[in-house]
């Protein structure tokens, strides 16, 4: 069986969080994804991405393995802004 999860919906929900945890769990996995994938395409070491976002080592570390609960909506952006990426943010209504 096939199951496709529409692209709105938010794993975190049915893993049972609330459904204000499971969205701030959301939007840090997406700014997460975009910095590590910007990271990659420019094929930067770690000790590279640390000094270009002002961070230590073992913080990319943590950043490249996916440590979700060690990130901050805060932390991530600082990181995306320091990588010249820029974060918009649309506000809808909940489905």
């Amino acid at each position: 069986m096939n199951y496709r999860r529409p692209q709105n919906a938010n794993i975190f929900l049915d893993l049972g969080f609330s459904p204000a945890e499971a969205e701030n769990l959301r939007i840090r996995s997406a700014m997460m994804n975009a910095l590590v994938a910007h990271l990659q395409s420019r094929k930067l070491t770690q000790a590279q991405a640390a000094k270009l976002l002002g961070v230590t080592q073992p913080r990319i570390s943590d950043l490249m393995r996916g440590k979700l609960h060690l990130f901050s909506i805060d932390a991530l952006v600082t990181m995306l802004a320091a990588a010249g990426l820029r974060v918009d943010l649309r506000v809808t209504r909940a489905a």
